[in-house]
């Protein structure tokens, strides 16, 4: 359906890929990931659930050249560590998101590493080129920064909105894209 994206099936599953979402060119999608309706995966994205599973939640942007994987189960973990990726997230460009969780209206800014077991609660903010370590926590409305990073301040209502607003726009690019890369007037 979109030139130059692989799509592979691995190890009996298949990525599941929702009509309204925009894969950009360069993009691979392997085994056990979900996307879900008006995400936009920008080019040269890999997205690998080979030995856990992705899920990834509406109108979320995972931006150019960003790597999500997971961790294997192991008997210290038993269920090892997915990443699941609520609603209206933005992923910056060349963020390394590994097996954790970031909650709806969750930001990872430009370059950011999310390691193994760690989360970022709903409107919680890593800022560009922080590493958030196994076990670490940003709390709601929290940014946090830093290699390792570490709580910073608090995020005010201004920040909450300007997040929004690019999750807007991510979207309306997204189709616009979309619309460009298949040679159409419609996403």
């Amino acid at each position: 359906m979109y030139p130059d994206v692989s799509i592979v099936p691995l190890n009996g599953k298949t990525p599941r890929i929702h009509q309204s979402a925009f894969i950009a060119p360069g993009c691979r999608i392997i085994g056990d990931v979900e996307i879900g309706p008006d995400v936009s995966i920008w080019y040269n994205c890999v997205l690998r659930g080979d030995v856990n599973f992705i899920r990834i939640g509406a109108r979320t942007n995972i931006q150019d050249g960003s790597v999500i994987h997971v961790d294997s189960p192991a008997p210290t973990k038993p269920d090892g560590f997915p990443t699941i990726i609520g609603e209206d997230v933005l992923v910056g460009h060349l963020a390394m998101v590994h097996g954790c969780v970031i909650e709806d209206r969750g930001f990872v800014g430009l370059g950011a590493i999310v390691m193994s077991d760690a989360h970022i609660e709903s409107d919680g903010m890593l800022a560009a080129g922080a590493m958030l370590t196994g076990g670490k926590r940003v709390l709601s409305r929290q940014l946090w920064g830093g290699r390792p990073a570490k709580y910073m301040r608090d995020l005010d209502d201004a920040a909450i909105a300007d997040m929004q607003r690019g999750v807007q726009h991510y979207v309306r690019n997204g189709q616009a894209h979309k619309a460009a890369v298949l040679g159409t007037t419609e996403g």
